[in-house]
């Protein structure tokens, strides 16, 4: 606990057995008066109606994105048009027809920060009214009423009291109740503040702690421009001997003084002066060092504390980051958005969310078509969200990368990321989309009227007038489409048709063939006698067109030593007798065996035939199958 000492600053107006919420607005004139003290230093100020600037940019910003999750997406882009243009309108949108919703919500944050609150009322006319501050009081005192706002036992909000403005002069009529909730139960009054307790019926204005410091801040000021120009001056002190008694001639405007010595002449030469001392009195001039160096620490010190009440950090306030260096820059704005985070949450709350759902229960009323949908399953009328501003990037390239990295590894979504910086995911996608047609529609066409043009010139597409950017990491392959749908049509045919199955070498002539085997034996013959290197054996399989199981299968037979591949070991020359094949041998089988018989150029054996096969067409033949023929080079 607490005890009274001479460190403890006394403190007055303080309940001693505990107080309610608003004890210490029980004067009502006196909050009033503090309201316009607030206004009148927002206005005549240097510093004060700044930062209050300063604070609402920051939160408002470009102002907030309505985003309805009703559960339908053409009743969402249907409400979300309405809702634009109403609020867009301010004939539709502010019963003075001045303030579009943006700036609704920019003198709400701003009310909020000087006057400490605000209040919105909707109207009879489907359009909202701004009520400032001192406009919610009574005229005279009323049973469950403080500061204009009538509540319940509870603590709720049953009225709220609008006191009528006669004139410009301030002069006063009679107030006006305006029920907090309709007859439907859905609330028409909102109203914007920020409570420091749980049941304060009003807010009141963040300048409240600092009048003090502001005011000194602006005193300090004054008296150093005041000292500034004073020592800016010049002036003339004239030493007389005792025997001299001649005064000399002014050079202006002229006064005297009289002191206990006598009297002294003053000649004034604006903005100087030249002071004429007595006969043997000496004069000594001073001049200050203004401003000084101490002046300079307290003036921050108090821009600091005058700027923490407003959640803006030095480097704001100024407006300057020659304070510190960019961690720190980023570090004070980082904890700085915390608070204007809170800011805007505490907006959407008492604002947003209640003026909508007012806004949308006046248009289900009115319209049939919006109307037919609550008795659809599924379908929630209500439901919401209001997307907060955001600040652009403080490090554009690190903070964007950082937000590809997380959409790269499925740590967010587009749409919760686009939310999180302000945006509208599904309204950002419908752009890309249209931009992109677009674009490709115009390339189309006018690669169609060049191609018609000139004939004689090698045809262009779109992609050759407007290749669109490809997010980063990601490759597109450009292929003729022609080429592509003759690839498909023929994979399409042969599968039809039960064609043999196709190797590596399956397209090549067999002249070609017999040298790429004979390549394939030499490259494992040196590789195992050890006069070329696994790495090198691999780039030369690799480049006469072997896929990489069949290198690392003919690599890991050599390695040993020796090539005991079969089809790769020197094959005799006599031939041996064929025995009888299947009689069911497919007419494709054959048909290849004809080919190699007569083309190979050499006597080959029935199992080399066989093994020919297998490797040129990927098929695996048993022995003893193929027809009993004599394999010359005819």
């Amino acid at each position: 606990m607490s005890r009274a000492s001479r460190f403890v600053r006394r403190r007055t107006g303080v309940a001693g057995q505990g107080s309610g919420p608003d004890y210490h607005y029980r004067s009502e004139s006196k909050y009033y008066a503090d309201i316009e003290q607030a206004r009148d230093m927002d206005r005549n100020d240097a510093v004060i109606g700044i930062l209050a600037d300063r604070r609402v940019d920051n939160i408002v910003q470009g102002g907030f994105k309505l985003d309805p999750k009703t559960g339908d997406k053409g009743l969402d882009l249907e409400i979300w048009e309405r809702w634009q243009e109403f609020a867009n309108n301010p004939d539709m949108c502010d019963i003075a027809g001045e303030c579009t919703w943006q700036e609704m919500e920019r003198h709400c944050a701003r009310a909020e920060s000087i006057d400490g609150d605000i209040v919105v009322a909707g109207t009879e006319e489907g359009c909202f009214q701004v009520l400032e501050s001192h406009a919610i009081q009574t005229k005279t005192r009323l049973n469950d009423t403080f500061l204009g706002v009538t509540t319940d036992r509870y603590g709720k909000r049953q009225q709220y009291h609008v006191l009528e403005e006669l004139d410009a002069f301030g002069t006063k009529g009679d107030s006006t109740p305006i029920n907090v909730r309709d007859s439907e139960g859905r609330r028409q009054v909102f109203h914007v503040y920020n409570p420091k307790r749980v049941m304060q019926t009003r807010g009141v204005t963040q300048i409240a702690p600092v009048f003090s410091y502001a005011g000194m801040l602006e005193d300090i000021n004054f008296a150093k421009l005041v000292q500034q120009q004073v020592v800016s001056c010049f002036a003339i002190f004239r030493k007389m001997g005792l025997a001299s008694s001649a005064v000399p001639g002014g050079y202006g405007y002229s006064s005297t003084e009289t002191t206990q010595s006598g009297t002294r002449q003053i000649e004034g030469i604006g903005p100087g002066m030249e002071i004429i001392g007595q006969p043997g009195e000496e004069l000594q001039g001073f001049s200050p060092n203004v401003p000084n160096s101490e002046y300079f620490q307290q003036v921050r010190l108090i821009l600091q504390v005058l700027g923490v009440n407003f959640g803006l950090p030095l480097c704001l306030v100024l407006m300057d980051g020659s304070e510190t260096n960019f961690s720190g820059w980023r570090g004070a704005v980082d904890e700085a958005r915390k608070g204007f985070v809170a800011d805007q949450l505490n907006l959407v709350r008492r604002l947003h969310k209640p003026a909508y759902e007012w806004w949308l229960s006046r248009l289900i009323d009115s319209d049939r078509s919006i109307r037919a949908y609550q008795d659809k399953p599924k379908v929630k009328l209500y439901s919401h969200n209001w997307n907060l501003p955001t600040w652009t990037y403080i490090e554009p390239v690190a903070d964007a990368e950082g937000d590809a990295v997380q959409l790269r590894n499925a740590l967010t979504s587009p749409r919760r990321l686009h939310s999180a910086r302000g945006g509208d995911w599904e309204e950002t996608a419908e752009e890309i989309i249209a931009d992109n047609i677009y674009a490709i529609e115009r390339a189309a066409k006018q690669a169609a009227e060049f191609n018609t043009a000139n004939p004689t010139s090698p045809p262009l597409t779109w992609r050759d007038l407007i290749p669109l950017v490809m997010p980063q990491g990601q490759t597109l392959s450009l292929q003729d489409p022609a080429i592509v749908e003759a690839q498909s049509a023929a994979s399409t045919e042969e599968a039809l048709a039960g064609a043999l199955p196709t190797g590596e070498m399956a397209n090549l002539s067999t002249l070609q063939f017999t040298r790429n085997r004979k390549a394939i034996k030499k490259i494992l013959e040196e590789l195992a006698k050890g006069e070329t290197s696994e790495s090198a054996a691999r780039v030369y399989l690799g480049g006469i067109g072997l896929t990489e199981a069949s290198v690392n299968a003919l690599i890991a037979d050599a390695v040993d030593g020796s090539v005991d591949t079969p089809e790769l070991k020197d094959k005799p020359e006599a031939i041996p007798a064929i025995q009888s094949g299947e009689a069911d041998r497919k007419l494709g089988i054959e048909e290849a065996l004809q080919k190699i018989y007569l083309s190979v150029g050499k006597v080959i054996t029935a199992d080399e035939a066989r093994e020919i096969i297998e490797l040129k067409y990927g098929v695996d033949l048993p022995p003893n199958t193929l027809p009993n023929a004599e394999a010359t080079s005819g």
